[in-house]
């Protein structure tokens, strides 16, 4: 696997150079699936690997900002000339995917059936639909199956997946135990007892001709016939889900945290930080996104100017040439309000630095966006997040980030 060369890999080619698989983590609403594929984009672009993005998330956010059309369940290529159309220029290869459940679950069972006889009967059951559609966290599931299923094809070098908000990112991260409890259950050992045991065959009659007459000829022996040939699949699943848990605890997974710098995202991002930890794995990153740039406001200590007066005289002289120029106690004014403002944004540069230290302690590498004055729509706007990412250094000395000059907005 070609990864970023350099002698000392800092801030994000420390990452890049010891992950495989990159999970993005943290609160709603800051951004993950752009600050996903903005990391996806940035190692495009600074080394040449061949890069996937993942997402989960059904509003289709990835593949609109990356202008192409995700197919259900397959992998896109985002050309190399494409991405020279938005003015960006990839060294590697970037891809991107989104999860389809239906397509998901036809080719877990065509993996894990034990004949391709089984699988068709499956697939053809009546209550296989019902299963894709109401499975509880087969979404979940099916996300960490797709990923084991990618980083194992030998096809990609880095492959970034862009979770669920926070507490469904633990979901997320816990349904291969679920998948384990669920064949190991006692509803599934009574429901597939009598296609084991003629004894219970015998002595489940009774009960499935009252449920024939109380829910409709068949039901139960519908289900029961279904989840026989469910549980005929255990052993893949089963050790299936084992490799998949390896690999999440493994060193090349790891972590990127996504926070916006205020107190609600910041306290769920320390929480997820927090179970990260707990559960042996490994946190790559801390990033936060939305950042207020203190660099273009540092007036937090200083004073306006004393003489305002002549300082308006002076814009006054410059504005001579218009019909109605403000007098030099209007300027005045609006330069003192521009100034009272600026210090209230000095201010909430200072506050947002302080809870993003919490935040970052500890970390192994910290990284900031600046808050930007659109929303992130395209690839250009992702290739700027991606030049802020690559720019910074921050993984051995802990200092402040150094983040360019850049407009107040939304991002």
């Amino acid at each position: 696997m070609s990864k970023f060369e350099t002698e000392k890999p800092t801030g994000i080619a420390a990452l890049w150079n010891s992950a495989e698989v990159i999970l993005v983590a943290g609160p709603g609403g800051v951004g993950k699936t752009s600050m996903a594929a903005a990391l996806g984009l940035a190692a495009a672009m600074a080394t040449e690997n061949k890069v996937l993005v993942l997402t989960v998330d059904p509003a289709r956010r990835l593949a609109d900002a990356l202008g192409v059309d995700l197919p259900g369940h397959q992998l896109a290529h985002i050309t190399s000339e494409s991405l020279r159309d938005n003015g960006v220029v990839v060294r590697g290869e970037l891809w991107a995917g989104m999860l389809d459940v239906r397509a998901g679950w036809d080719e877990l069972i065509a993996r894990h059936a034990p004949t391709p006889e089984i699988a068709a009967r499956i697939l053809a059951h009546p209550l296989y639909d019902n299963l894709t559609r109401r499975f509880v966290h087969s979404h979940d599931y099916l996300a960490i199956e797709r990923l084991f299923e990618v980083t194992h094809s030998g096809d990609f070098d880095l492959v970034i997946l862009d979770t669920p908000p926070s507490r469904n990112a633990l979901d997320l991260l816990d349904a291969p135990q679920r998948m384990q409890e669920f064949f190991g259950s006692r509803l599934i050992r009574w429901l597939t007892a009598p296609s084991r045991s003629r004894m219970a065959n015998i002595v489940s009659q009774p009960f499935q001709q009252v449920a024939d007459r109380l829910l409709g000829a068949g039901f139960l022996s519908d289900i029961t016939e279904f989840f026989g040939l469910f549980q005929t699949m255990e052993e893949g699943f089963v050790g299936h889900a084992v490799k998949v848990q390896a690999q999440l605890a493994a060193p090349q997974t790891q972590f990127v945290v996504v926070s916006t710098p205020e107190a609600a995202p910041v306290h769920e991002a320390r929480f997820v930080i927090g179970e990260v930890s707990r559960r042996g794995l490994h946190l790559g990153a801390v990033l936060a996104n939305r950042v207020t740039v203190a660099s273009t406001v540092q007036v937090a200590d200083a004073q306006p100017p004393s003489d305002l007066d002549a300082v308006a005289v002076d814009l006054e002289s410059q504005l001579a040439g218009m019909a109605e120029a403000p007098s030099n106690e209007v300027i005045g004014s609006v330069l003192t309000s521009l100034w009272e403002r600026a210090g209230e944004i000095s201010a909430l540069a200072a506050r947002q630095d302080q809870l993003l230290a919490e935040l970052e302690d500890g970390a192994p590498i910290s990284l900031r966006c600046p808050i930007l004055d659109r929303d992130v729509q395209d690839v250009s706007d992702l290739a700027e997040l991606a030049g802020y990412l690559v720019a910074q250094d921050l993984s051995l000395d802990r200092q402040k980030p150094h983040l360019a000059h850049h407009p107040l907005g939304e991002s």
